[in-house]
This record gives structure tokens, C-alpha cells and sequence, in this order.
């Protein structure tokens, strides 16, 4: 069950569900709370698992043109205050990455361990930010074959047959996000700055966990990154969705890693 609160006048929508260490979970763009559905239940035996639905994606409003990082993270950190949890473990997937870095940016004591799912502290490329660009035009007049085509592009080709009912209920989550929180996100990505310094130089724990055949991050990228950075890392068999792809794994991943 979900719950509101308020946030510059923006309805942000979050569950709270466990008991244990705080781990907060942050989906990726097109997706929302229920990405982590069925992970959940084991996450929480032992742990407090708080999931939020970003601004302008799931139950959660918009604010504004562009939705940065920094803002996204502020209203992480609105949803943790009215919940009062001081310390929490962060895993971010794709776009939650990207937002759970700029929170441990901004509030590097708040944060006990970091987890890049599928995800990158390295800043967009020119060419990365051209295709935001062009995707921001061409989903105004084709939102639907847009965001179809942009969720089936996040599994590795072998894989779409095999979980062709999951990406079918990823895709209907992904049309509840509005045309405003797409385009929205899509700036705040593109006006992200590179934070290898925050992983680098931070004193949490930070895992990378990187799909082997990932058609979003090359992994010869991420490995370099994870190696730059002072990072551990695990290498799954899947392409951008682990959650899905290697969803067994991911649960025996997490769980190491929120151990206190």
C-alpha cells in the first residue's frame, strides 16, 4: 500500500514496508514502485524497504519542465524526514542510480551503502544527450510506440521472448507515466554532472552491478568505472534489467549487501 505526502505543492507517493536496516529502493525512468514488486518480500524479511515513485512517474506529480537529480533526491529526502530515518542503504536502478548519487552527494553522513543497479555515475555523452533530445520530440506525436519500443530496448535481445509477459507489465507501468514526467526526466538526465567522485571518495559501501550484455551500458564501460571509482562489483548474464533478467540473483545480491 502506498502513501502520500506533500512535497512544493507535488503529491509524492512512497511505501514503507519491514523492519530493520532502511533501504531505499529508487526505480528507473518509465518504471515506478511496482518494478520492485516482486523482490520485496524477501528484501523486506529482514530489512525496512521503503520504495518511492520519482516526480512525474507512477501515483507521484510533475514539477516543472525538467526534473533534475538534485530535485528527485529532495524529494527522497522529504519522504525520509517525514518517516524520520536518519541512515539508509540506496539502490538505484538506471535513473534511481543517477538520483541516489546526487542524494549521497548532498548528504554523504545520511548514507550507510550505495548500489549502482544497471545504472552509472559517469555523465551523459553528447551523442547519449542527443538522443534525449530527439526522444523529447518524437514522443510528443508517438508516446505509445515510444515508450514500448523504449522499454523493449532495455532487454537483451535473447531475453525478450523468454520474459515477453513481464515486459508486457513493465510496459503497461511504463504508459502510467505522464508525457510531462517523461520529457521531464529526460532534461534532468541530460543536465546531470559526472559523480565518480562521490563513489570514489565516499566511506559507504558502493556496489555496481552490471549486466553482461546491457544494450544501455557497455560493460567494458562500467567495469572501467567500477575500477576508477574503488568499487565492487558483480557481473550478471542479462542486459538493463536485472530485476527481471536476473531477478534470483539480485535477490542473493541484495541481501549481502544490506547486511549491516
Amino acid at each position: 500500500m502506498q502513501n502520500l505526502i506533500t512535497f512544493k505543492n507535488a503529491q509524492i507517493a512512497f511505501s514503507d514496508i519491514g523492519k530493520g536496516n532502511a533501504v531505499v529502493l529508487i526505480h528507473g525512468f518509465l518504471e515506478n514502485s511496482t518494478m520492485w514488486k516482486t523482490i520485496i518480500p524477501e528484501l523486506s524479511k529482514k530489512n525496512r524497504i521503503i520504495t518511492i515513485d520519482l516526480l512525474g512517474h507512477g501515483k507521484s506529480d510533475c514539477l516543472g519542465y525538467a526534473h533534475s537529480m538534485e530535485l528527485f533526491a529532495q524529494t527522497l529526502e522529504a519522504v525520509l524526514k517525514h518517516l524520520r530515518i536518519r541512515k539508509v542503504l540506496l539502490v538505484g536502478h538506471s535513473l534511481g542510480g543517477y538520483v541516489a548519487l546526487a542524494f549521497a552527494n548532498k548528504n554523504p553522513l545520511k548514507v550507510k551503502g550505495l548500489c549502482l543497479l544497471n545504472s552509472t555515475s559517469n555523465e551523459d555523452t553528447e551523442a547519449r544527450k542527443n538522443l534525449r533530445t530527439r526522444a523529447n520530440r518524437m514522443v510528443q506525436s508517438n508516446f505509445e510506440s515510444m515508450v514500448k519500443i523504449s522499454i523493449s530496448n532495455l532487454f537483451h535481445q535473447e531475453n525478450l521472448a523468454l520474459y515477453k509477459k513481464e515486459i508486457e507489465q513493465v510496459k503497461t507501468e511504463a504508459l502510467q507515466t505522464s508525457l510531462q514526467g517523461y520529457i521531464a526526466a529526460q532534461e534532468g538526465m541530460k543536465l546531470r554532472p559526472n559523480s565518480n567522485a562521490v563513489l570514489k571518495n565516499s566511506h559507504f559501501k558502493k556496489l555496481l552491478i552490471i549486466g553482461e550484455k546491457d544494450p544501455v551500458l557497455p560493460v567494458e564501460a562500467s567495469l572501467d568505472e567500477a575500477q576508477k571509482t574503488n568499487s565492487e562489483f558483480v557481473i550478471f548474464s542479462g542486459g538493463h534489467m536485472s530485476a527481471i533478467e536476473n531477478k534470483t540473483e539480485l535477490i542473493a545480491v541484495l541481501n549481502e549487501f544490506m547486511k549491516p
